[in-house]
């Protein structure tokens, strides 16, 4: 049959990708490979592998040491989101927008960062990692940079779109060398340990860090800060990571590349749209439709394209299906906590930047030990059916139990207890969910895996943050009705806004708990051709 013979070719083509990937990865092999049937070509193959033996093998010896660095470009671009949230009010007095225009701060960040991962993560796969992971940074350095130096507003909303044009080269090129990296199943259980505790923390500590930048300095630290984290990362990069691409590149899928991104900035816009504008209005819905229809014609593309932008083999394998889905759910949720509980605590509880910050430490830490745990001790041996449905459980407990706080309410006693069962639940979903979306994924397709993974948690928070606005907003609007706008009953209204935030939330995760506990494969995840070493294709 016609779709048969078509996979057969795809299938040969990924075989010779792989081939030329694990000779880039191997020198030597590539000369052995080469054998008498190549004659002189041979040879000179087997020259240059024995020059490059060393450079392959010294990034290879220093794996920990590139996670370090790709933890660190990983944080700049997670924190990036919030980091900004603690600025705006003091950026808003000093360059003179209206409360109206404030949100493209956050959104032209989101716009560019949600609409182009997918696009990053490809070119990351063609053109080499470590070229797109270092123009990634030294592109993030320099938006920061004008944005930091912002004269005006529309200086500053520039420089955020440019930020997240290259968070989105960034993100899937730093998540795709650590899945080729690390290929022995034991390391690379307690890399993404590690990894999904930054992912998943980065929003938080970039509350703190916003916090402190504000208070003791000024707002455009927030964003001059990028450049110490972007030099940091650019040189252990420059000195660790070692070059390449594959030698049978593909050719760039245009159509596909055109229609999921105008897909995917008309979802995020739409949604974005929603925080501002009501639900009827054609800038809403008519936004969400268009994006809708562009990405059912862009699977439908992918169906037929001779070099598909995103191949359906990588989604449709159940773990990594159950992974994307479990990330755009719980990043929709998280925000319950990030954002309502950040004005909670700054406008019922009269909390400084710096110590709204502090204040979500100990659930960074215990999602830290939860994520590292569960990676290396709990996933090996049971598998993320039951670990990751668990988190999604506390995530929800967790929201559930906030939906309780009110003006008399303490940090010890009411707050930090459902925060720190929410940073189980957080270290429990992301470190295995991240592994299991890109394991078993032919090096080749690294890139684009990874740009699932960063897209559908970026698309979830987008989502949920322009739902929960919008309920919050109707729910404290609602609750005013026929009574007297007091102190008392605005600051009512407030904690009932942020109640049913909370409850929305908590719902997200429970719509998480079942679709993971649905999909996801029973026992221990089995070995992929790519653990140990092979990078040959996965195939569905």
């Amino acid at each position: 049959m016609g779709r048969h013979t078509k996979d057969a070719v795809e299938e040969g083509r990924a075989e010779r990708i792989a081939a030329a990937s694990g000779a880039e990865e191997d020198p030597g092999a590539a000369g052995t490979a080469a054998g008498p049937a190549t004659g002189t070509r041979g040879a000179g193959a087997a020259t240059a592998a024995a020059g490059q033996t060393s450079h392959a093998g010294a990034a290879h010896e220093h794996r920990w040491l590139v996670l370090a660095v790709i933890g660190v470009a990983q944080l700049m671009v997670v924190l990036d989101a919030t980091i900004v949230n603690i600025a705006l009010p003091s950026a808003q007095s000093d360059l003179g927008f209206s409360d109206g225009n404030r949100q493209w701060i956050v959104t032209a960040y989101a716009l560019a960062f949600g609409s182009l991962l997918l696009l990053g993560g490809r070119v990351a796969d063609l053109v080499g990692r470590k070229a797109v992971f270092l123009t990634g940074l030294v592109g993030f350095a320099v938006a920061s940079a004008i944005g930091g130096a912002a004269p005006s507003f529309t200086v500053l909303v520039i420089a955020r779109a440019l930020q997240g044009v290259f968070g989105a080269l960034l993100a899937p090129a730093a998540l795709s060398l650590l899945t080729t990296t690390f290929t022995d199943p034991k390391e690379r259980a307690k890399a993404f340990g590690i990894y999904g505790a930054i992912a998943g923390t980065g929003g938080a500590v970039g509350l703190l860090l916003g916090g402190l930048l504000t208070e003791y300095l000024n707002w455009r630290w927030c964003l001059y800060v990028n450049l110490l984290f972007a030099a940091v990362a650019f040189l252990g990069g420059l000195r660790l990571l070692h070059p390449g691409a594959p030698a049978d590149r593909p050719k760039l899928d245009i159509p596909g590349t055109l229609l999921v991104s105008a897909g995917l900035f008309c979802i995020v816009y739409g949604f974005s749209n929603a925080e501002k504008h009501d639900w009827s209005s054609p800038q809403t819905w008519g936004f969400l439709a268009a994006g809708a229809v562009l990405l059912v014609a862009f699977v439908a593309w992918q169906l037929r394209a001779a070099h598909p932008l995103l191949p359906l083999r990588v989604v449709l394998d159940r773990d990594r299906g159950a992974s994307f889905l479990g990330m755009f759910i719980s990043g929709a949720g998280m925000f319950g906590v990030f954002l309502f509980l950040t004005y909670y605590l700054q406008q019922i509880l009269r909390y400084s930047p710096v110590k709204t910050g502090l204040a979500f430490l100990p659930m960074v830490a215990v999602m830290i030990v939860s994520s590292v745990i569960a990676q290396n001790k709990f996933v090996p041996k049971l598998g993320a059916r039951p670990i990751v449905p668990l988190g999604m459980g506390l995530g929800a407990a967790g929201l559930v139990w906030m939906t309780a706080l009110d003006v008399d309410s303490t940090y010890a006693a009411h707050v930090l207890p459902p925060l720190l069962i929410m940073g189980i639940g957080m270290g429990l979903i992301f470190a295995p969910a991240m592994n299991l979306a890109t394991a078993g994924v032919a090096a080749h397709d690294a890139g684009v895996a990874s740009a699932m993974v960063n897209t559908s948690q970026q698309v979830g928070g987008s989502v949920g943050t322009s739902l929960l606005n919008t309920l919050a907003t109707s729910a404290a609007a609602s609750y005013l009705v026929g009574k007297e706008q007091t102190p008392q009953a605005l600051a009512k209204a407030q904690l009932h806004s942020y109640s049913t935030a909370y409850w929305w939330s908590a719902g997200f995760f429970a719509l998480g708990l079942l679709v993971t506990v649905i999909l996801y494969r029973k026992g221990p995840p089995h070995p992929h051709p790519t653990e140990g070493g092979d990078a040959g294709p996965v195939h569905m």
